[in-house]
């Protein structure tokens, strides 16, 4: 049963760093096509 929790637990851990790193690359992604549009106008 320990084995069972420790693998969700690691399992949650990695979903919550992926998530993380995910919402960094979108928002990086904003931030560039924000800078884009302003340098166009």
């Amino acid at each position: 049963m320990r084995i069972l929790i420790a693998m969700l637990a690691m399992a949650g851990l990695a979903a919550c760093e992926t998530a993380e790193g995910f919402g960094r690359d979108v928002s990086n992604l904003g931030n560039e096509i924000t800078e884009e549009s302003q340098e166009a106008l």
